[in-house]
């Protein structure tokens, strides 16, 4: 019954993740959210963050975000990255998911969904039968207060038997993640 809101993988960021390995092993397209995946909540976007997407897009990948937020939010947080985005996109409905993978034109084996949240997120990529990558959830500096979702989160992830792409490694040493 829990198994529904459990990851593929995990890892602690998305900078953590080998985005080359992911394209080697057929990932074609990205689904990212973005508060508390990509940014702490409300935050704009990063320096960092645009040039992760510019590498994304120079190994290969189609891209996109799908986001519970307002249109306003998305499109200044995209405001330097060339990707497409739903807004308002009710996660963990499918219905958003299945957009996702309508825009990108790529089969749901080839896509990978990123997100830090079980409840929508996860549970979302897994009602429509796609990989997902659980990253640590972000919080603002000095932030400490966590909701009931989030402790719920923490207390099911003890029981989550999924691959940590973070520390995976094949026998020659290389990192390998699905």
């Amino acid at each position: 019954m829990l198994k529904k809101y459990f990851p593929y993988a995990r890892c602690k960021s998305v900078f953590d993740i080998d985005y080359k390995g992911l394209y080697a092993e057929g990932i074609r397209a990205l689904i990212f959210d973005i508060d508390a995946t990509l940014v702490p909540h409300g935050e704009p976007c990063t320096p960092r963050v645009e040039e992760l997407f510019r590498q994304i897009h120079k190994t290969g990948f189609k891209t996109l975000m799908l986001s519970n937020n307002s249109k306003e939010r998305i499109e200044d947080f995209i405001r330097n990255i060339d990707t497409c985005y739903i807004e308002l996109a009710d996660k963990p409905d499918p219905k958003g998911f299945l957009s996702a993978l309508d825009k990108l034109g790529v089969p749901k084996e080839n896509v990978l969904v990123i997100g830090d949240q079980l409840f929508t997120d996860i549970l979302g990529a897994n009602r429509c039968g796609i990989k997902s990558v659980l990253v640590d959830f972000l919080m603002k500096d000095g932030e400490t207060k966590l909701g009931k979702k989030r402790r719920l989160e923490i207390f099911m992830l003890r029981f989550c038997r999924c691959k940590d792409v973070s520390i995976k490694e094949t026998e020659d040493g290389k990192k390998k993640l699905l």
